[in-house]
């Protein structure tokens, strides 16, 4: 099946899903991820601000304020197709921007280099076993992989991992993902 294919039936589906077991699901996949070795060890974590149907990420954020990690999310460049990572201490330093995301301010945030990210919570729509996916489109994430060398999260529901999803020369897997029943390690290692 196609890349679109897949992208826009997984997020009907995602979006069918009540507001009730959409957030208990979410809590109890962040709290796997607190359990990972390389999350509790990192001083800086890059991770998006979430807009539903995806994982909530609010919660996450939260705690890596109170755990005194570094919090960085993305900003995107829609003429570019580029993305960087602004570190955020409150969430009034977000704004909205396209598509009615939100994104750090620039005269309210510090960019931080992919090297300054100790583990990075990578989105997605759709999983494959061995850590591929399918993002939302716009190719941001695999971009910005080719520069990052750390280790890779995500953060998923179990309904959005699939037998396999197409896979591009410029597809780059992701190492673990959390879902509401634990983790999946992909196979894959840290470059």
């Amino acid at each position: 099946m196609e890349k679109p294919i897949q992208r826009k039936e997984m997020i009907e589906q995602l979006k069918a899903m009540d507001l009730t077991e959409h957030q208990r699901k979410s809590d109890a996949i962040v709290r796997h991820l607190l359990e990972d070795p390389e999350f509790r060890k990192a001083d800086t974590v890059g991770v998006t601000i979430s807009a539903f149907p995806e994982v909530d990420t609010k919660q996450l954020i939260e705690f890596c304020w109170d755990a005194g990690k570094r919090t960085a999310v993305p900003r995107c460049n829609a003429q570019t197709r580029e993305m960087t990572f602004r570190i955020i201490t409150d969430f009034s330093q977000l704004e909205t921007v396209y598509m009615k995301l939100r994104e750090p301010a620039i005269e309210l945030t510090e960019k931080v280099e992919p090297e300054e990210i100790d583990l990075l919570i990578v989105p997605g729509v759709v999983f494959s076993p061995d850590g591929y996916r399918i993002g939302f489109g716009g190719g941001y994430y695999d971009r910005y992989l080719t520069r990052f060398s750390g280790p890779t999260r995500s953060l998923a529901f179990d309904m959005q991992l699939v037998a396999a999803v197409p896979v591009e020369e410029h597809d780059l897997p992701v190492q673990l993902i959390y879902t509401e029943t634990g983790s999946r390690d992909t196979g894959q290692v840290t470059t």
